[in-house]
């Protein structure tokens, strides 16, 4: 190395998972990559005048996290907008935090909690009822999406989405009515969710400039967390191009503090052949850079493979068409060389799926293709057995530690003790890999995940995996890291703490290491580094933290206010700071959507693009002050 490197971290104890160099006390960054891992002795001299140096002061070291499977994009679009209950201990807290929101939630917004969360973790072990959401929120929309399995509207909701007596049945789904037929305001997804996507799909949207600061902050929460990477499944109601505008515009601005690796989602049913056909006419594999790059189709292929796990409702058999579609999208992407991944939660789905991978590769190989099952809750033995000899992969998600219970009630503990099978997998040599399946489905703190696959516990605390089927803590943190990579086809080039690799890493607040099982969960991050850049700081690393997004758009964002996890923003001093900037306003007009923070809005463009359905059609009363 001949240049002084840009920054060296030192007095730490780095876990590198670099099996030649497993420990090491100081790393030297350059040009976004480590070009030295090893003791103080050795890379302290290798600081330069314009080095900087930074003393971990002991604590623990770990490679930036990557989550397989996050809708990372779509809920950017949206994180500003929505209340996160993730991590709520109880009902009565999470309905609090509710009551607040609607007090400055402008009409004609909503108020979203958009899952992440589980009645379980409920000390009360229940969700809300219809008529306490109606108590709290008479006159402003409340949805309420719980997992995949329903979702709650008060009646301000039901009457924004024009839900009524008329109103008819959608397919796959129901709408819950009283005696005379009228919505209660509870939707079912019987089997599938689309009922509450195209519910949810209905409330406003936040203009675009409001878009790219609501994903810089979703961005920085996951930071925040010791999130440094990501693999994006698409998603429902997410359309490619239209709908990446914002995180290309991030990209391209240098403002990504997440690296992303996006797979393409069909959005129509019957039109899945036509979308891949275009899609590897005007897409290239890989084509992108270290921060954002393409990573093949998926998680859905065709809608007549897609098993919505619901828990609460039998198993959902797929269609006859299912293998014919499948075969057609298949080909598709094997001959463009694209890898893909596939939503299954059940093994007869898992199955029927791979006889038509078999299929394929007698006339075209799959050889080499990165391609792998999502989910995989109830794999078998054989389906594990025939993945391998396909070289494919599985990528597991914490869905089980959100929907532990009802797996329990439906099936039995015997059958939820390797659910998914991961220990399993890994003995037999299948690549695997662990993310979170967030925002809906499932909360995205990693250490939820990493949580349950240690100590095979819900998030409610019932214990569904058994010792031998847990994973320890080494091997859970790989699952994290090193093998995720191969899932985006970036092995050795980011997932360890190692010379030539990308310098993502990670301090917790706590020894991963060495606290108690029962404290990983709630692990956040001191000091997050992607590429060498510090992107998120806490308590003494504080001061070296320069990627701080400005404040969250619009200025009643519930993101303002709790923050995002367990609502770790909501602390009592700065309400306090809030009330007393309030009163010592002296104008004479509250804005319903600025409050008394005017010189802001008259300094800001207005969102044009759509301004009716955002600031209501007669505006904000900041431009009648």
């Amino acid at each position: 190395m001949t240049d002084a490197p840009d920054l060296i971290l030192h007095r730490g104890l780095f876990t590198t998972l670099d099996r030649s160099n497993p420990t090491a006390s100081a790393v030297a960054i350059s040009g976004g990559r480590f070009v030295a891992v090893g003791h103080d002795r050795d890379v302290l001299p290798l600081a330069g005048p314009s080095t900087r140096v930074v003393d971990l002061k002991g604590r623990r070291v770990l490679p930036g996290l990557i989550d397989n499977h996050l809708h990372i994009i779509r809920g950017g679009l949206n994180f500003n907008m929505e209340l996160r209950w993730d991590g709520v201990r109880s009902l009565a807290d999470a309905m609090n935090m509710l009551k607040r929101q609607v007090a400055i939630t402008p009409p004609p917004q909503w108020v979203r909690v958009v899952g992440g969360f589980t009645e379980h973790q409920f000390e009360e072990k229940r969700l809300p009822t219809i008529d306490e959401l109606n108590a709290v929120a008479p006159d402003t929309p409340v949805f309420l999406l719980h997992l995949y399995d329903r979702a709650l509207l008060n009646g301000a909701a039901l009457r924004a989405v024009g839900y009524a007596k008329d109103t008819p049945e959608p397919p796959g789904g129901e709408i819950t009515r009283d005696a005379a037929g009228n919505p209660t305001g509870l939707l079912l997804a019987k089997p599938n969710a689309n009922i509450l996507y195209a519910t949810l799909a209905k409330g406003p949207k936040l203009p675009f400039d409001y878009q790219v600061n609501s994903t810089r902050h979703f961005m920085r929460e996951l930071n925040r967390l010791g999130v440094t990477g990501a693999i994006d499944a698409g998603g429902g109601f997410q359309n490619y191009p239209d709908d990446y505008a914002v995180i290309q515009k991030l990209d391209e601005e240098g403002q990504l503090t997440i690296r992303l690796a996006y797979n393409l989602f069909t959005q129509k049913p019957k039109g899945e052949k036509d979308d891949f056909l275009n899609w590897t006419k005007t897409s290239k594999y890989k084509q992108g850079n270290d921060y954002f790059r393409h990573n093949g189709a998926g998680e859905m292929l065709v809608f007549s493979a897609a098993d919505f796990e619901d828990f609460r409702v039998p198993r959902p058999d797929m269609p006859p068409e299912m293998e014919g579609e499948l075969e057609e999208v298949v080909r598709v992407l094997v001959q463009n060389k694209w890898p893909w991944r596939l939503h299954a939660t059940y093994d007869e789905t898992i199955s029927r799926a791979l006889d038509v991978f078999e299929k394929v590769n007698q006339e075209m190989p799959l050889e080499g293709l990165h391609w792998f099952f999502d989910h995989a809750e109830t794999i078998s033995d054989q389906s594990i057995d025939r993945i391998a000899a396909l070289g494919g992969g599985i990528a597991v998600q914490h869905r089980m530690a959100y929907q532990g219970e009802y797996f329990v009630e439906r099936y039995g503990l015997g059958a939820a003790e390797a659910t998914p099978p991961v220990k399993k997998i890994l003995d037999k040599g299948v690549k695997v890999s662990a993310g979170t399946d967030a925002t809906r489905v499932a909360s995205y703190n990693p250490w939820v995940s990493l949580s349950w696959l240690v100590t095979g516990r819900t998030v409610g605390g019932l214990r569904i995996t058994p010792q031998r089927n847990c994973l320890d803590r080494e091997t859970a943190l790989r699952m994290w890291t090193e093998n995720v990579t191969w899932f985006s086809n970036e092995e050795g080039n980011k997932g360890r703490i190692a010379v030539g690799q990308l310098a993502d890493m990670v301090v917790p607040d706590r020894d991963y290491f060495a606290c108690s099982e029962a404290e990983i969960a709630d692990t956040t991050s001191l000091l997050t580094v992607v590429g060498g850049k510090v992107v998120y700081g806490a308590g003494d690393f504080a001061k070296l933290d320069e990627s701080a997004p400005p404040p969250a758009m619009p200025d009643w964002s519930p993101v303002r206010r709790f923050g995002g996890y367990a609502a770790w923003a909501d602390e009592p001093a700065s309400n306090a700071v809030a009330r007393q900037a309030i009163a010592s306003c002296g104008c004479a007009n509250s804005c319903n959507v600025h409050g008394h923070d005017h010189a802001t809005a008259w300094s800001s463009k207005l969102p044009i693009a759509d301004l009716k359905s955002f600031w209501g059609a007669l505006g904000c009363a900041c431009w009648a002050v």
